[in-house]
């Protein structure tokens, strides 16, 4: 019986976390959502709900909700881009944005 050479590690493990992850968009979002958002933007926010292809973005802030109002279709465009979607069949309808509770406006 002939061996196969060993193979990374690595491979194993991406393969079962890929195996692992939860079905559905929320989970698919907040995947993709620190390489869409930017750094600075993904440490003071988090998708936390999804409905109807409405998904709710948790914010730091009442800045930080107002700012990415502003910025929702590009926003969700790159998102839908990292989810494969196409205009045809776009993977979320739209980005809602609401300050996190328990922590006031800085």
């Amino acid at each position: 019986m002939r061996r196969l050479a060993p193979r990374p590690l690595r491979l194993a493990l991406e393969r079962a976390a890929a195996d692992a992850a939860p079905a559905g968009l929320l989970p698919r979002v907040q995947a993709a959502w620190p390489a869409a958002a930017g750094g600075v933007i993904a440490e003071e926010t988090e998708p936390v709900s999804e409905s109807g292809g409405e998904v709710r973005v948790s914010c730091s802030s009442a800045s930080w909700a107002h700012e990415l109002e502003l910025l929702a279709d590009d926003l969700q465009s790159q998102l839908n881009t990292l989810l494969g979607a196409t205009p045809q069949t776009p993977a979320m309808r739209s980005l809602r944005f609401s300050v996190r509770a328990g922590r006031p406006d800085r």
